[in-house]
């Protein structure tokens, strides 16, 4: 009989799982059953624990036919849907004839193909872009312009232009590439921060200069000391600062710090805060959740104008996530931008 049915062989298996017996009653259910249907543990028919027809046809059907089915189950939990790959199994022995119905858990599973397939629609659309220009460039200098030197000096200063942004692109995605193949390998070596943020602002001089900017480094008084790898943390302060310089607009006025933080709650000990602040037009704060997301603009046009790949904030968080620190942005309309970055001291 049904009831008979050992309950240690559900908690045995590693997904919730529910013993239906042939009379289509539930008869057992393990506790990762119960989290996720807390009325799995009651003796009920099995379609008003799980009241979803094309599961219940399934297990309908295991019961009658005694074979394998599936089914897919979907389960709403807070604002999320959840989608589960059910197995109905059929099974027989001393406790009677039934089923084992086995939920697995695809949510995450599908939403990192949905990530795949929206990268490589976007990758395409920023390569599409510059390329197609370049060929309509080229066939026009083939044609039409093929004899006027001015029309040809024009064209190839816009090709090249064209040919370095998807230089840049390029580069952002081989960037991004390589921060995902390390990221769980947690950088060790001792790095000053000083010395680092120092020298990119030294880079970075001509740059501010052209567009009318300054950069003031308000350098710390002593050593501030991060395990980190030193290639990685340039390129984040690079991208904090040309980004404060792109988009804080023509005459803005940028400054970098750093500052110890005695005991930081998110990283559980003492930290080093790098703040990048401009007094540009700000950001409207339905915005910056989203900002370091692959490929998200505010301004698509206006960024693509000024060389940006929309790479660049999620290769620093990528970073930052791999020397265990974290990333806070503080912006509104009118008020300029601070983006802070808080690495655990060593």
């Amino acid at each position: 009989m049904a009831e008979h049915f050992d309950l240690s062989y559900l908690e045995a298996i590693p997904l919730p799982a529910i013993f239906v017996g042939q009379d289509a009653r539930v008869a057992g259910a393990n506790e990762r059953a119960v989290s996720l249907q807390p009325q799995a543990r009651k003796d009920l028919p099995f379609i008003l624990v799980f009241r979803q027809p094309a599961l219940n046809s399934a297990v309908e059907t295991c019961l009658e036919t005694r074979t394998r089915q599936r089914a897919v189950y979907f389960h709403n939990e807070g604002p999320q849907e959840h989608r589960f790959n059910v197995t109905c199994a059929p099974v027989q022995g001393t406790f009677g004839r039934g089923a084992v119905i086995c939920f697995r858990d695809v949510t995450e599973l599908r939403q990192l193909d949905q990530m795949r397939r929206d990268f490589v629609a976007n990758v395409s659309h920023e390569l599409r872009t510059p390329l197609t220009a370049i060929l309509g460039f080229i066939e026009t200098l083939q044609g039409p312009a093929r004899n006027d030197p001015q029309a040809q000096e024009r064209f190839l200063s816009t090709m090249a232009d064209e040919a370095s942004r998807m230089n840049r692109l390029v580069g952002d995605l081989l960037s991004l590439s390589k921060v995902e193949e390390v990221s769980r390998m947690r950088p060790t070596d001792a790095v000053n921060l000083g010395d680092l943020v120092r020298s990119v602002v030294r880079n970075l001089m001509p740059l501010a200069t052209d567009a009318g900017s300054t950069l003031d480094f308000l350098a710390p008084g002593g050593a501030m000391i991060v395990p980190g790898d030193s290639d990685q943390l340039m390129q984040v302060v690079t991208n904090l600062i040309e980004n404060a310089l792109k988009y804080g607009g023509q005459g803005t006025h940028v400054t970098i710090r750093l500052d110890e933080v005695e005991r930081d709650r998110s990283l559980r000990g003492p930290a080093i805060c790098l703040s990048v602040k401009d007094n540009g037009p700000g950001i409207d704060p339905v915005h910056i959740p989203r900002l370091t997301e692959r490929f998200y603009r505010i301004d698509s046009h206006r960024s693509r104008e000024m060389g940006g790949t929309g790479l660049g904030l999620a290769i620093v968080k990528h970073i930052i996530n791999r020397h265990r620190g974290r990333m806070a942005i503080e912006s509104a309309p009118g008020e300029g931008s601070t983006f802070r970055v808080f690495l655990p001291k060593l």
